[in-house]
């Protein structure tokens, strides 16, 4: 069976008479298959980006709470109206941006779903989608199912910048959108303003929408700042911004997460939302207005901790023999196994798990053509710092 970085094919090309073609090309998700490997083998999980360490104490209270308060029931299929209230007055307070919470809100299972609900709400098959590689594994799936063609644009290390002219190359009429993720995941990029004009000048040149994961933007090192592309020129009604409460709030299993875009853009995005899971858990948005009151200070600590959590492993992957590439978003480390001597990342990660007990996920899983990220594996660090110090105890195995 030949193996790629988004699907397979059995072994004599054929699709299965009962399946779509639609999901002809999907496999497990590889992240979900690297924590999978980790349980079996009881390996330090470096692979799939979740705590493991507690969600904030307010937070489990303020859940508690609504529980026991009966908020259990559904809510408005775009959202509570409280939660809904909170968002616009975070976006407020932290980027200027005025958001109506009737009418340019909607809250769905987490960003996965607002990705997806995004897609199908403004797609028509055919249409064509930007996409910056190596990506988020979900992207490939989605672009698929919502039947659009995808046109993959560089990002290089050691920087992970792209090139403007191969960019530029990549929109034309059938340009329906541009999907853009910082801070990016896998690489740690955090675009810069420059980026972000250009990528906006381009949306309006084409007549294109920018679909944003800001999933990650309390999350950023080194002075890097997060620019939200709705608050460019010419891009506040013409872009979709995706987020979630899971990363800053540590609550990944909770999939409560938000779409915010123009007062039109989001009456389609609710249609499909409000057929796709009807609304997020109740007593969970509820408690999600207790996190986006948060003052800055939490985030300035939230970030602050994971510094030290990046340097931690930083200090062991180099340790180890590793070269990276430092991020300065995200909780994420892309790193060079050339000189490890395995013939590829499945090779490494395996290698990885039986030598030392600990996983990561192949850098081929990010990548369109497999062989672009045949040398690179990808390890997280959202961790207890014990986790990150036994880890890096591990790799020293590989010596």
């Amino acid at each position: 069976m030949r193996r790629t970085s988004v699907g397979f094919r059995d072994s004599g090309g054929r699709r299965p008479r009962f399946q779509s073609r639609r999901t002809a090309h999907f496999t497990e998700s590889v992240i979900r298959e690297m924590t999978r490997l980790a349980l079996e083998a009881r390996a330090v999980n470096l692979a799939q980006g979740f705590p493991d360490f507690p969600a904030p104490d307010f937070l489990k209270e303020a859940a508690r709470r609504a529980i026991a308060e009966d908020l259990n029931q559904y809510t408005i299929t775009w959202g509570a109206k409280p939660f809904r209230d909170a968002i616009a007055a975070k976006y407020a307070r932290f980027y200027g941006l005025e958001i109506d919470p009737e009418r340019e809100i909607t809250v769905c299972c987490g960003a996965t779903e607002g990705m997806i609900a995004s897609l199908l709400a403004v797609t028509e098959p055919e249409d064509e989608i930007v996409i910056f590689e190596p990506f988020y594994e979900n992207y490939g799936p989605d672009t698929y199912l919502a039947g659009a063609r995808r046109r993959l644009v560089r990002l290089e290390p050691p920087d992970w910048s792209f090139d403007p002219a191969e960019l530029r190359a990549a929109f034309n009429r059938r340009t329906k959108a541009i999907i853009l993720n910082t801070p990016n995941n896998p690489t740690g990029k955090v675009f810069s303003r420059e980026e972000l004009v250009l990528i906006g000048e381009l949306c309006q040149e084409f007549d294109a929408l920018a679909i944003t994961d800001e999933i990650y933007e309390h999350i950023l090192y080194d002075g890097a700042r997060h620019i939200p592309m709705m608050t460019l020129p010419g891009m506040r009604e013409r872009s979709i911004l995706v987020n979630s409460m899971s990363k800053t709030y540590s609550v990944t299993g909770w999939r409560v997460g938000w779409v915010i875009a123009a007062p039109d853009l989001t009456d389609s995005i609710r249609k499909v939302h409000d057929f796709l899971t009807v609304g997020a858990a109740a007593p969970l948005q509820y408690a999600g207005v207790a996190a986006l009151s948060q003052p800055e200070a939490y985030y300035e600590t939230l970030a602050a901790d994971y510094a030290r959590r990046r340097d931690i492993l930083l200090e062991a992957l180099e340790a180890a023999g590793f070269r990276y590439w430092r991020p300065r978003g995200a909780y994420y480390v892309m790193t060079d196994i050339s000189g490890f001597g395995l013939r590829n990342d499945y090779a490494f990660v395996r290698h990885l798990i039986e030598v030392a007990g600990v996983a990561a996920v192949p850098g081929s899983s990010f990548f369109e053509d497999p062989s672009r990220g045949a040398g690179m594996v990808r390890f997280c660090f959202p961790k207890k710092y014990e986790t990150l110090r036994e880890a890096g105890e591990r790799l020293k195995r590989l010596a």
